[in-house]
């Protein structure tokens, strides 16, 4: 056995206490997803409060809080199963809830780098906000249109554990350029893999219709025998 998948195992122990633990008081899956944000909430005004000589302290502070919302995020689920809690609406609950958790991270660092005159910086929070958003907006219109959109990198899960890593080691700055380059390339990825997927089903449905009109007029279709005896 290697130190990853000892490492992987000893997690997935750990995770699959916390769920048992979680089942057996029948806990409502929506209220962990609730904490998980509220949560995400002290992560962001810990950023915005970031200043001086507590900035580091405070980051690493907020990448630990991270941590423990992301515990919630991947429970939540798991608990809905394990108690037969699985509805439709708290799919839709979890992905709502998702999208605050991202926004208001982001806005906690909008605050720090506007408290500390980093307008720059504020621009590109404000483009990664955005971005984070349209990543998970494009994949969940397109499957509206066709089965599945997962194409392109930066989903949820690898933008939170940037994060985390920016704020641990207090290098966010790298870590934004990275979601807002990354994220917008993902985006544009799934416009076009749409396009392509949804051009296909397109072009079949004009080729099918102008088949039908085609045959329509032909002088050997019933109804083109009706014109001809009226005419």
């Amino acid at each position: 056995m290697t130190w990853t998948s000892a490492v992987g195992r000893g997690c997935r122990a750990i995770l699959h206490k916390i769920v048992h633990g979680l089942a057996l008081t029948k806990v409502n899956p929506n209220y962990l997803t609730f904490l998980g944000l509220v949560i995400n909430v002290g992560a962001a005004l810990l950023f915005g409060y970031a200043a001086g000589d507590y900035q580091a302290r405070l980051f690493r502070y907020a990448g630990l809080v991270i941590i423990g919302a992301g515990i919630f995020d991947m429970v939540d689920g798991r608990v809905a199963r394990a108690t037969g809690q699985v509805t439709e609406f708290g799919g839709f609950f979890d992905s709502v809830i998702d999208r605050y958790s991202d926004v208001v991270l982001y806005f906690g660092l909008l605050v720090y780098y506007a408290r500390a005159n980093r307008f720059f910086y504020v621009v590109l929070t404000a483009i990664v906000m955005v971005t984070s958003v349209m990543v998970s907006y494009t994949r969940a219109r397109a499957e509206c249109l066709i089965p599945k959109c997962k194409v392109g990198f930066m989903e949820r899960p690898e933008r939170i554990v940037l994060v985390i890593i920016g704020a641990l080691f207090n290098r966010m700055a790298p870590v934004l350029w990275v979601i807002a380059v990354i994220g917008n390339i993902s985006v544009i990825h799934r416009i076009v893999y749409t396009y392509q997927q949804t051009r296909t089903r397109d072009l079949a449905k004009i080729t099918e219709a102008v088949s039908t009109v085609t045959s329509s007029q032909s002088p050997d279709s019933p109804q083109s025998s009706v014109v001809s005896r009226q005419a």
